[in-house]
Formats: C-alpha cells, sequence, structure tokens
C-alpha cells in the first residue's frame, strides 16, 4: 500500500460510510469536487487536524461497510482528517480487527484462548475451516479471548454491509454478528453463512450463577431488570446514588469514596478516591473521565455482563464519577469483540440523555456531562490507560512513559481519570449504603464486594460476587470444580498459577500477594488433569507474543525468545529442558525490570509460576 496520497479512489461504498460518519466534505481539500473557490484559498487545515481522535471510528466505517480497508478508503479518510496516511496505515494495521487487504465480507473468529481451548477450540476450528472453504465466502481466523469464557468454545461472526442508514462515532455503520456459544461445527457454520439468522443471545443472567438475587451488590439487577427499561432500573433503585451525590456535593462524594477504602478493579488495586482526588484538584482544564471497558485479559468478562445486564448501572456511575472530578465529557472505550454490550450500552445512552440524566442541567443540578462511545478493534495493550488514551486519540495503541500521569496529563493532554466498569459500578452502593457500611465489607485492607471470571474445570462457570476475604477453595466449591484439578490460574495470562493443596488462598489483594500470586482483574482457571499444561504455556507465550505492541525491546524481542524457547521444550524435561528453562528465567527477569508498561513486565508471570508451583518441565 502506498504510504502517500496516491491516484487510487474510494468506491461510492467507501465515501458514502466515511462521509456519514464525518459529514459531507466542504471543499476539494478534504475530498470534494474542486471549486474556483479552492483555487483561492485552503479550507480545512488546523479544523480538520483537531478532529484526528475520529481516525478510530472512521477505520471502523470503513472495515464495517466493506469488511477491510483499501487504498483509496484510507485516502479518503485521511484527506477528510488531514492524516498522513503513513500514519493512518500504521494506525490500520495495529488493531487485528481491520484488515488492509482484500478479504470477505464475512469474518468468522474463533476464540483459541486458554478456557476455549480447554474446550476443544482447536478440533472445532480444524472442523469449521475444513467447511468453510474459500467459496463459502467466509474467512476464518483463530484468535485471542473473545471474553465469552463461561460458554467456551466460543466463535463471533461479523459480516460487513450497509445495515443501517447512518454512522455514529462508535462504530461505524451496524453489521450483522452473530454469536456461537458454545460453539459446535454445526452452529458455527449456520452462524458463519446465515449470521442475520442465527438464534439470539441467552440473556446476561445465565453467566451469573447466582441470580437472580437481589442481595448482590454489584449483580443484584442482572436478571431482575429489563436493561432495555429505564423506568425499570430506576424502580431497582436506580439513580438514588446520583441524587445523593448531588447533595453531597464532589468533595463530599471523594470524601465518601476514599473512606470507603474502594480500590481500582483492574489489577492495580490504585485506591480509587485518591485518584479521583487528584483529579479534581488540577488547575488545567478540561478534566476528562475515561471508563475502560476494553477487557481483553483472558478469562475476563465481567465487565461485559455488567454492561449486558445493567447498563444503565454504569452509566449512573459514571456520571458520579464525572460530577466528583469536574469532566464534562467521558469516554467509554468499548471492546470491539462484545457488540450486545455495545448495542446495551448506546441505548442506555440515548434514553439517559432523552430523559435528562446526561447533556445539560443534570436532575436540575446545573451539571453537565455527555458520554462518548469509542469502539476498540482488537488490541488488548490498549487496557493500558495511556495506550487507550493513544487510541481515542487517533494514534497506535502504544503505552507512554510516566509521569506525567494521566491525572496531570492524559487524554488530549489533560487531567483524567480512568477506571474500569467494576470500578465505577462499585461507587453506587459506596453512595447508597455509605462508606463505612461498605467498608465493612471485605477485609481491612480489601473492601467491599469483588466480581470472579471463574471458568474451566468447573459446572457452573460464570460470573461471582463475593466479600473479599472468601477462599478460593470456597469460591471452586461454589461453582463445582471438577474431580482431577491440577491448576488454577489466577489474573488471567498475566497471573499466575497455583496448585490443588493451596485453595485455602483468601481471595484479597493483600493474601495473593503474600502467596506469591496475584489477583489481577478475578480471573479464576481452573485446569483438571486432562489439559496438557505445555500446551498452555505455550498458548500464553503465543499470545504475548501477538498482544506485544512491539514499543520497546524487551518486550518486543523478549515475548518472542519466551515463545521459542517453550516450542523447544515442549516434549522435553529435565536435562533435556534446563538450559531452554535458565534462558526463559533471564529473559523473564529482562522483560520484568526494562518493559514500558505492564503487558512486559507481566508476561512471565504465568510461566514461571507453573515452572516453580507446578513443576512444570520436570
Amino acid at each position: 500500500m502506498d504510504l502517500r496520497f496516491g491516484d487510487s479512489e474510494p468506491t461510492d461504498e467507501e465515501r458514502a460510510a466515511v462521509d456519514a460518519l464525518l459529514g459531507p466534505p466542504e471543499s476539494s481539500w478534504e475530498g470534494a469536487d474542486r471549486s474556483d473557490a479552492d483555487l483561492r484559498w485552503a479550507r480545512g487545515g488546523r479544523a480538520a487536524r483537531d478532529r484526528r481522535d475520529l481516525l478510530l471510528p472512521g477505520l471502523h466505517a470503513l472495515n464495517d461497510r466493506v469488511g477491510w480497508i483499501s487504498e483509496g478508503g484510507l485516502d479518503h479518510l485521511c484527506r477528510r482528517l488531514t492524516v498522513p496516511p503513513s500514519e493512518a496505515y500504521g494506525v490500520a494495521t495495529f488493531y487485528a480487527m481491520f484488515s488492509v487487504r482484500p478479504r470477505p465480507a464475512t469474518v468468522l473468529h474463533v476464540c483459541t484462548d486458554l478456557a476455549c481451548a480447554a474446550a476443544g477450540a482447536p478440533k472445532l476450528c480444524e472442523a469449521v475451516q475444513a467447511r468453510l472453504g474459500p467459496e463459502s465466502g467466509v474467512r476464518v481466523e483463530p484468535g485471542p479471548c473473545l471474553g465469552l469464557c463461561e460458554r467456551a468454545p466460543a466463535a463471533l461472526v461479523v459480516r460487513a454491509g450497509e445495515d443501517a442508514a447512518g454512522a455514529t462515532a462508535g462504530g461505524g455503520v451496524t453489521r450483522a454478528v452473530a454469536v456461537s456459544a458454545p460453539a459446535t461445527p454445526d452452529a458455527v457454520v449456520h452462524a458463519a453463512l446465515t449470521p442475520e439468522n442465527a438464534p439470539e443471545e441467552p440473556p446476561a443472567a445465565l453467566a451469573v450463577p447466582q441470580a437472580p438475587d437481589p442481595g448482590l451488590l454489584l449483580l443484584g439487577r442482572v436478571g431482575t431488570v429489563d436493561p432495555a427499561d429505564l423506568d425499570d432500573y430506576r424502580a431497582h433503585g436506580g439513580y438514588t446514588a446520583l441524587r445523593r451525590a448531588f447533595a453531597l456535593g464532589p468533595a463530599g462524594v471523594i470524601r465518601e469514596v476514599t473512606e470507603s477504602g474502594l480500590l481500582g478493579r483492574g489489577g492495580a488495586a490504585f485506591p480509587t478516591g485518591r485518584k479521583w482526588q487528584a483529579t479534581a484538584s488540577q488547575p488545567d482544564h478540561p478534566h476528562y473521565l475515561v471508563c475502560n471497558a476494553d477487557e481483553s485479559e483472558p478469562g475476563t468478562f465481567k465487565d461485559r455482563v455488567l454492561m449486558e445486564g445493567d447498563p444503565y448501572a454504569l452509566v449512573e456511575a459514571m456520571t458520579i464519577a464525572a460530577y466528583a472530578t469536574g469532566a464534562r465529557h467521558g469516554y467509554l472505550y468499548l471492546r470491539g469483540e462484545y457488540p450486545r454490550a455495545l448495542v446495551r450500552m448506546e441505548h442506555a445512552i440515548a434514553q439517559a440523555r432523552a430523559r435528562g440524566l446526561l447533556g445539560d442541567d443534570i436532575l436540575g443540578q446545573g451539571f453537565s456531562f455527555d458520554i462518548e462511545i469509542r469502539r476498540g478493534a482488537g488490541a488488548y495493550i490498549c487496557g493500558e490507560e495511556t495506550a487507550l488514551f493513544n487510541s481515542i486519540e487517533g494514534y497506535r495503541g502504544e503505552p507512554r512513559s510516566k509521569p506525567p500521569f494521566p491525572v496531570e496529563k492524559g487524554l488530549f493532554g489533560k487531567p483524567t481519570v480512568a477506571n474500569n466498569v467494576e470500578t465505577l459500578v462499585n461507587v453506587l452502593p459506596v453512595l447508597t449504603l455509605g462508606a463505612q457500611a461498605y467498608a465493612a465489607i471485605g477485609t481491612g485492607a480489601s473492601t467491599g464486594p469483588k466480581l470472579f471470571c471463574v471458568s474451566g474445570s468447573v459446572d457452573r462457570p460464570g460470573i461471582y460476587e463475593l466479600p473479599f476475604g472468601a477462599t478460593l477453595g470456597e469460591l471452586l466449591t461454589l461453582a463445582g470444580v471438577r474431580d482431577g484439578l491440577r491448576a488454577v490460574l489466577l489474573g488471567g495470562a498475566a497471573g499466575g498459577f497455583v496448585r490443588p493443596d493451596e485453595l485455602d488462598i483468601p481471595l484479597t489483594f493483600e493474601g495473593t500477594r503474600e502467596a506469591g500470586t496475584t489477583l489481577g482483574s478475578g480471573v479464576v482457571m481452573a485446569f483438571d488433569d486432562t489439559v496438557p499444561l505445555p500446551r498452555l504455556l505455550l498458548r500464553i507465550a503465543e499470545f504475548f507474543r501477538d498482544e506485544s505492541c512491539g514499543q520497546c525491546v524487551p518486550c518486543r524481542v523478549g515475548t518472542v525468545r519466551q515463545e521459542e524457547a517453550l516450542h523447544r521444550i515442549a516434549e522435553r524435561t529435565g536435562a533435556d529442558a534446563a538450559a531452554d528453562i535458565t534462558l526463559l528465567r533471564e529473559v523473564g527477569r529482562a522483560m520484568r525490570d526494562a518493559s514500558i508498561c505492564g503487558l512486559g513486565q507481566t508476561a512471565w508471570n504465568a510461566v514461571e509460576s507453573a515452572i516453580d508451583r507446578l513443576g512444570a518441565y520436570e
């Protein structure tokens, strides 16, 4: 593909897709037919460059309409936004869900990650590929976790085309989408060939084995309340927390969140109140709020279930966070592999806006705030907050060096508070119960309830809500762990393995840390003795190799070297594997000590724990 503006012209479909998002071009400088006025002055320029943050939605618009991004389509988008084609090409090729080479309009994504691999995804993928040849018009793409681990194995079908009249900044033209989980070859082939006729997805409540249980603080409405009905949400306590927030004032809200001891639920466990206070106190304006809903950690699906089953709770929680921190605009960065969550959140935001719960003068309090959805496109690294900022701004999703920290210079260089979905939804019980009552739940250092994503060798996989302090064994008993348990992976691919005799580990941030592992985002994957451990470790290494952004050498080279070593010792043990295990340790230490962000720093964790705790390759 030519990295300069070339002679390739966009097709009518590509032009329509971009113009539906950006509006018609005003001059030839932006791609319109040349007029006499264009020969006398240039229009666009700085104003167009100020819209660079629409580059990712524009790429979605092209990809959604025709299934791939051509040179002519990319050129047209670049002219509209005054973005150099070389930079736009770098962004388009950064994301796994985009293609800059011709491909069929229908793409079938088959998950081959940990939970699905243990449930037979490799055989499923082989069977589907054998039945869907080139003449079928379907591209089969094995790939990373789809966030459907409770229904493994899983597949996602996406068909490009003009299935709606318009486009939005949240993600281009609506597409035909079908989810198959748990997937069988017959069901997947049917969904791939006729996604518009695929069976409707089961209710989100099926992912919550404890539902319906109104006593649950975070999941109590899932399965009880109609996720599309704002009145039903309000009848079950919705917007009580926002009214209390307005009564307390911004400083009072931050004080309550601080005194509750609420820690971030994304894995870093940073005190939420401190983050909000640091952002609110910054003199530079505007302030921004970003909700990180790009949960791509293999085994994680709690945010998806919350958005699908209780979307108004997230809208209300984001509004409270914005009020407390002085933000007037919020971004919901939603994972591209979550089509139903996208539909639910778009509907919830539109209904809240229509009812005066978003927009100007919310509830007559003189506070204005609105939410814009930005759809990711398949990049695990964008779960790192500064990489997410770059993605929203229209750049490659590569992490930034810190300091400065986001509370000082975040999105668009302004003070920004970034929280994930579970963290924000926890703010609602903090305000409705009060800080002291909330802090009484859990332990002294880990307060409140926690969501755990349980999958693998259990009879009842799904999302479980437990107070901090419950043990790993208690959680697995609830989920119905099967006989022959060999290992449990805590924290996902970036976490660590524990042995079956370590199930008394308390599920708290401090308890898992003392046990030499991590709680992470709440992933709990159980594996019995039918799962080949070396193949599992190799899949983890392949995942990090694929998902490394390549910005820093320790991670870019180290993830490849780790995978190569695991390939060499896949079938070897003892002295035959000793040299490569030594190499793995050296590479792992280099990645942990010198990588820019958490991806490289944690890429060795699971492999190290399997060698040291499980005796892999002995």
